[in-house]
């Protein structure tokens, strides 16, 4: 295969060891597609960019809009590890939820059929796009009795997030945010749930490779003491995420894989210019205040996320050996500078100007791993025994 795979630098924020990890990946991906790697590209204005005279694959540190994507010639998923929409909004947590009846400022492009096509897979909640609506919602589902947490439709993981229980505790919340990121990106008000799961579901398609997973999220520390994201375990298998579901006996995960799908479903119904190789879904499962169990998609990434040092791992393995039908990997965040397993394969040690010293590294989990032992490992290998495709 012809062409280079190159990181695209759109978002000039990102710590340096954001950008290492990315080119680290880059550089596993051009091997897998058969490719060389091109290094960096800093996506200049409209008219800057070169015309190239093979096929270029592009590693984005964000996703990006239809526009963004033409302009440096990509043209589908074939194209970039990420994804592509039509708004900037629609990359954000702000999709997730209805506007209230009545609600103003909603931006370009807003559907008023997902919110409602969405709630089966989501918690109750409400987007908004100024603080005055932010308030008259927020007051909306806080007489359910239950509390809610605020989410900045463009915030990263749990950054700038809220629980709310009264209206007081609302007001207040409101008045520490920033209007204009508001205006730009939105706020989701959504049920806070008292106890509860988070998992990450997900699907791949590089070159041929097509791969689905399930797994769970772990917190750590940095050095201001803020919980943070301290890596996934995922369990993959070959195939889309209907291979997945099937695959998945355990109810809890088959609940959150379910709603993955429905969610994805209708993001491509109401916007069908959206598409994307990587895919990725974080899913809550747990109790609310009055006990009703809820399971329902937080949050979607189409872009380099956390976990993508590790699905790039079960990429590689899933492209080395051809009749590979499961595989459990892992990612690790540590803000410390730390000896990493034997067999781990790190894509950025060092002191980062912004975070601070963190150690970052993927590996592959023994079959017989605690966190690898779970349903979807399972299922995949009683597939195996029985002889049957993923």
């Amino acid at each position: 295969m012809a062409g280079a795979v190159l990181d695209l630098i759109l978002t000039h924020k990102r710590g340096v060891h954001e950008k290492a990890t990315r080119q680290w990946a880059a550089k596993r991906l051009a091997k897998i597609l058969g490719r060389g790697f091109g290094g960096e590209y800093v996506a200049g204005s409209e008219g800057d960019e070169p015309i190239y005279d093979e096929p270029i694959y592009f590693v984005p540190d964000r996703t990006l809009l239809a526009v963004e994507a033409e302009r440096v010639g990509i043209h589908g998923p074939e194209d970039l590890f990420g994804g592509v929409v039509p708004y900037r909004f629609v990359a954000t947590k702000s999709i997730t939820h209805a506007a209230p009846q009545g609600a103003r400022d909603l931006p370009e492009g807003w559907s008023h059929a997902l919110g409602s096509a969405l709630a089966p897979f989501v918690l109750p909640g409400l987007t908004v796009f100024n603080l005055d609506d932010a308030r008259r919602a927020g007051r909306l589902l806080l007489a359910d009795g239950m509390p809610i947490r605020s989410k900045p439709g463009h915030g990263i993981g749990g950054s700038g997030q809220t629980v709310i229980a009264n209206a007081q505790e609302l007001d207040a919340a409101i008045d520490r945010l920033d209007a204009a990121a508001i205006g730009e990106a939105g706020l989701v008000l959504e049920r806070n749930l008292a106890s509860a799961t988070t998992y990450s579901v997900g699907t791949l398609t590089v070159g041929t490779i097509v791969l689905s997973y399930s797994g769970t999220q772990r917190t750590t520390r940095n050095h201001a003491g803020h919980e943070v994201y301290g890596g996934s375990t995922l369990r993959c298998l070959r195939g889309n995420l209907d291979d997945l579901l099937r695959a998945t006996v355990d109810e809890r995960q088959r609940r959150a894989v379910a709603a993955s799908i429905g969610y994805d479903r209708e993001v491509g119904r109401a916007y069908p210019q959206f598409y994307a190789s990587r895919r990725n879904y974080d899913i809550v499962h747990g109790e609310d205040g009055d006990g009703t169990v809820r399971c329902g998609v937080l949050e979607q990434s189409w872009r380099f996320g956390g976990a993508s040092p590790a699905e790039v791992l079960a990429l590689q393995a899933f492209n080395d050996d051809p009749g590979l039908q499961g595989i459990c990997v892992s990612t690790c965040e540590v803000y410390d500078l730390i000896d990493v397993p034997p067999d781990a394969e790190v894509s950025f040690r060092g002191e980062d100007p912004v975070v601070g010293a963190i150690t970052k590294y993927a590996i592959v989990e023994a079959d017989d791993a605690p966190a690898c032992t779970g349903a979807i490992g399972n299922a995949v290998k009683d597939r195996e025994r029985h002889g049957h495709p993923a």
